[in-house]
């Protein structure tokens, strides 16, 4: 009898596991390697850039090459308190949730730059699909922190009147579209937004973020197709935080490289540092650009790493080295927009601690102003005949019928 050749299943590994030293080498790319792209250019044009990085700050935190935004020092500076005032929001709000004020939170500890430095390369008409690590771009658009505690301490003027999770912000006025917890699902969405911007012949354009552990679902695929086929005016961001939750990047794509995946599309597709302010707002300006001419779509991998977990309830050190961030060879957003604002002479240190300590009272301020309208453990509550109200103008018979037996319940 002839044995069958036994085979096994391939299961990616990890490439660092507790205990172990992390280790991501040294990156070979500087900021002077790419050439900055006409607008016009044939997504085989951006094969390059796909597979190198662009970056803008050096290790020695100055600014060059072709990307560089030249950005005035003020500009900057707003950056760097957006920036500041989004990390020091999320250690309250994780000191809120192990407290016992707050059920559950997500914080974007090392990714600060991302939504904010994008945001800021857009226009006040565009419309924005995040996740819930880009919740920075709510502060570039004006809105303020009470509003944002109350949502997510879910009282009585939480703007979603507890539909959501916590962090799963929507803001109207900003144009930025409700947070949601199936992954994936916001790129068909976004595509669909900038069509109907394209059609009504509106200067809109729509940006949009996803993880690396959402590249894998089916939705990634079709919005890529749909958005080459009709050209929608949309910016896809692949954001490669390197973890899934516990899952590494490795499970979502074979070849470890996201910027890529676009080039058979026929989008043109960049990979920028996720942690270098200038070189993200460069590069969204510029598919900005692409998108207002009608020159179609633009695929962008954001290559950076998740500093913290992946959650309130998550432990990370169970899965990757405990200091594996402190390894990551594009280092922190904040601290590199910080010195390279030294390194030109316009901040201080001083001038670091003092707005830290600014920024520190306002969310403090912030969080005594939203408990004023409830708070998890005490209410008040939205009320619960918000089940059935601003979903349908007129409330068809069969939910008036249901809602007229909740209240016979209620009044009981």
């Amino acid at each position: 009898m002839v044995k069958k050749k036994t085979e096994t299943l391939h299961i990616p590994e990890a490439p660092q596991r507790p205990g172990d030293k992390p280790d991501f080498g040294n990156w070979p790319w500087t900021p002077e390697d790419l050439n900055i792209l006409k607008t016009d250019c044939s997504a085989d044009d951006t094969r390059e850039h796909a597979s190198g990085l662009v970056r803008v700050l050096n290790n020695e935190h100055e600014a060059l090459g072709q990307w560089n935004p030249n950005l005035k020092p003020e500009e900057l500076i707003i950056g760097l308190e957006y920036m500041l005032r989004l990390r020091i929001f999320d250690e309250r709000m994780m000191k809120m949730q192990r407290t016992g004020k707050l059920s559950f939170y997500m914080r974007s500890y090392g990714e600060e730059a991302i939504a904010i430095a994008q945001t800021m390369a857009l226009e006040n008409q565009d419309w924005l699909f995040p996740t819930y690590r880009q919740p920075g771009a709510q502060f570039v658009r004006g809105r303020d922190m009470v509003s944002m505690i109350c949502h997510c301490i879910g009282n009585e003027e939480d703007n979603v009147k507890g539909r959501q999770m916590p962090v799963h912000y929507t803001y109207r006025e900003g144009r930025y579209i409700s947070v949601s917890s199936p992954v994936g699902t916001q790129f068909s969405q976004a595509i669909g937004v900038a069509l109907a911007s394209k059609y009504k012949q509106l200067d809109e354009v729509t940006i949009t973020w996803i993880g690396d552990g959402a590249s894998a679902e089916g939705d990634y695929h079709y919005a890529l197709n749909f958005a080459s086929i009709f050209k929608a005016p949309v910016i896809l961001n692949v954001v490669n935080n390197q973890w899934a939750i516990s899952t590494h990047s490795n499970f979502a794509s074979g070849i470890q490289n996201f910027a890529t995946r676009g080039l058979p599309y026929g989008i043109p597709s960049i990979r920028v540092d996720g942690n270098d302010f200038l070189a993200l707002y460069s590069v969204t300006k510029w598919a900005r650009q692409r998108a207002s001419q009608n020159l179609g779509p633009t695929h962008i991998e954001v290559l950076t790493y998740r500093a913290g977990a992946h959650s309130s309830s998550d432990d990370p050190s169970r899965y990757r080295p405990k200091d594996s961030s402190d390894f990551w060879p594009g280092g922190d957003p904040i601290n590199r927009l910080k010195m390279h604002l030294i390194k030109i002479g316009m901040w201080t240190e001083e001038k670091h601690l003092e707005l830290e300590k600014k920024l520190d009272s306002e969310v403090m301020d912030a969080y005594k102003e939203a408990v004023k309208f409830g708070d998890l453990a005490n209410g008040p509550y939205p009320s619960s005949d918000s089940i059935f109200t601003e979903v349908y103008e007129t409330p068809p018979w069969h939910l008036l019928e249901q809602w007229d037996e909740m209240k016979r319940w209620r009044d009981e």
